[in-house]
Order: C-alpha cells, then structure tokens, then sequence
C-alpha cells in the first residue's frame, strides 16, 4: 500500500508586496498553521519520504516550516508543475514517483487540492481550507499503479482543529 497526504498551502498574505500571484508569501497565521500541521504529521508518525511542493512561495515556504517543525527527515522539492494545474495533472506528477517511496506528500493549491482528494477516494466533493491535509490510502504497491476511486480516506485535518492540542 502507499499512502498519499495532500497538503494545501497555509494561508497567504495578500496585502504583502509581491509581483505575480506565484510570489505572494505566508501570511503570519499561515506561518503558525504551517508549523502546527508539521508536529501534527510527526505526532502522527506519517512523516512522508518525500514531499513535492508547488513552487509557488506559500506553497514552498508551508512545506518548509512543516518540516522544520515536525523535524521531518524526507527531501523536500519543488516544482512549477503543481502550480495553476489539474487533477489529472498532478496523477501523472504521482505515477511517475518512485516505488521506494511509500509516503508521499504534495503541497499545492485550491481547487486541485480537493479535486484530487476527491477522486482519489471516489466522486467526493470536500472544502480544503489553507494548511488542511489529507490522509490517503492507496492500495496500490506501485505509484504508477495509481488509479481514480481507488483510495481510501484516512483522516482529514485542519489547523483549527489542532489549534487547542499542538
């Protein structure tokens, strides 16, 4: 089995200066939501073996926070590919990782992230708030193998729901 999170970037800043909407940076609640998720994942014991993050500054800096937070030891990347995308996109992104990697997170942007949570795990309709994550199980031993319907949903969390515990 593999399992997928998918992490929407944390709340942006949209008054901070910035030129195009891929520079537009963390607002200071995105900043402790982004740590927040990161302890959680740790607590958890999910830390993913790899993340792939959109390339866009909120998505990049909530994954780099979170991993400095929960002190997550996988290699973090980025890439432009999961920025302004489709779901159907983003499963090509997931068929290609490799199989020695069983959890892998991406982090990315609304709507793709709650399409592809959605088809993952069947037709679902699901409200992704900033810095929510989903928890996905996919029966699959090979990411190649990956197929809409297939996942189950294991868990689904947000940084408010946190916000009393971590």
């Amino acid at each position: 089995m593999k399992q997928l999170l998918i992490f929407r970037h944390a709340k942006s800043d949209w008054n901070a200066p910035y030129s195009i909407d891929h520079d537009r940076p963390l607002a200071r609640r995105g900043v402790a939501a982004a740590k927040r998720m990161g302890r959680y994942l740790a607590r958890l014991g999910q830390v993913p073996d790899r993340v792939i993050s959109s390339s866009a500054v909120r998505a990049w800096r909530t994954v780099e926070l979170a991993a400095q937070a929960g002190d997550w030891p996988c290699s973090l990347e980025a890439t432009r590919e999961l920025y302004d995308t489709t779901s159907d996109q983003v499963l090509e992104i997931i068929r290609g990782c490799s199989d020695t990697d069983s959890c892998l997170l991406l982090a990315g942007h609304q709507p793709t992230c709650a399409a592809l949570a959605g088809r993952l795990i069947g037709r679902a309709q699901m409200r992704f708030p900033t810095a929510a994550m989903a928890g996905i199980k996919l029966p699959q031993d090979r990411w190649g193998s990956v197929r809409w319907g297939e996942g189950s949903l294991v868990w689904f969390v947000t940084p408010k729901l946190l916000k009393s515990v971590m």
